[in-house]
């Protein structure tokens, strides 16, 4: 396996490239500064939250809009967006003008061909809260109409939805198998920092790897956390799957 950061994935069309290489995608950006630091140290997507029942990181969509525009071609820009009515989507998109959907909650049947027809060109990535074997399941019948699958640490059942950004490490041998049954690229989430994401990466063989809270110290952006946090996304090559 080889890493490389240098490589972006704007589109559906690049997100099904090669899987040789483990991308990074950071995310909870909110300031234009700090997704120009993230490219700088190699991520291939920035992660931009608009409004959630919970977590971290929520910015106004004005903000979204304007560090989606400050992001260089080559380099996703990911709306992670709590809505599940399509309509809701659409318009929540054509406002902030991100090139990636990251839906962190359930979509009801039909939704996604609904996106691909209103929104021709623009990446859907489905994240699947990693709660049990059923996820193996729910993510299996997912791939097929999405461009890339993204676990995470969520509980949609809790009495406030969690939809991301709790912090916490999931069952990484359930994302393991999701990995093997599935066709289409998969995010990994939830709880990685630079001690542990060489073994998520060793373990699972995800096609990138997405981190919020392990890069940064008191809610921002920390470049000494960023620069070991690639150094260990770099070191995996050395643990062969």
């Amino acid at each position: 396996m080889v890493i490389c950061r240098c490589k972006g994935f704007q589109v559906r069309e690049s997100l099904m490239e090669s899987k040789s290489c483990v991308r990074v995608k950071i995310c909870c950006i909110a300031r234009v500064e700090e997704a120009h630091l993230a490219i700088a140290h190699g991520a291939s997507a920035v992660g931009l939250v608009s409004r959630m029942p919970s977590g971290p990181g929520v910015i106004a969509e004005d903000l979204i809009a304007e560090i989606a525009a400050a992001v260089p071609p080559g380099v996703a820009s990911f709306l992670l967006t709590s809505e599940i009515d399509v309509p809701a989507i659409i318009d929540q998109q054509r406002r902030t003008c991100v090139n990636t959907l990251q839906l962190v909650d359930a979509l009801p049947p039909g939704a996604h061909q609904q996106l691909r027809e209103a929104l021709p060109g623009i990446a859907l990535v489905q994240v699947v809260h990693v709660v049990g074997e059923q996820s193996i399941a729910e993510a299996v019948a997912i791939a097929p109409h999405v461009d890339a699958i993204l676990l995470d640490s969520g509980n949609p059942a809790a009495p406030v939805k969690e939809l991301g950004g709790t912090g916490r490490v999931h069952n990484w041998e359930i994302s393991r198998r999701i990995r093997q049954s599935i066709s289409c690229p998969l995010f990994v989430a939830g709880g990685l920092q630079p001690a542990n994401v060489r073994e998520a990466i060793r373990q699972i063989g995800p096609y990138a790897v997405d981190v919020c809270s392990g890069v940064r110290t008191n809610g921002k952006l920390d470049a000494i956390k960023l620069r070991d946090f690639f150094r260990e996304v770099e070191a995996a090559t050395d643990s062969p799957l």
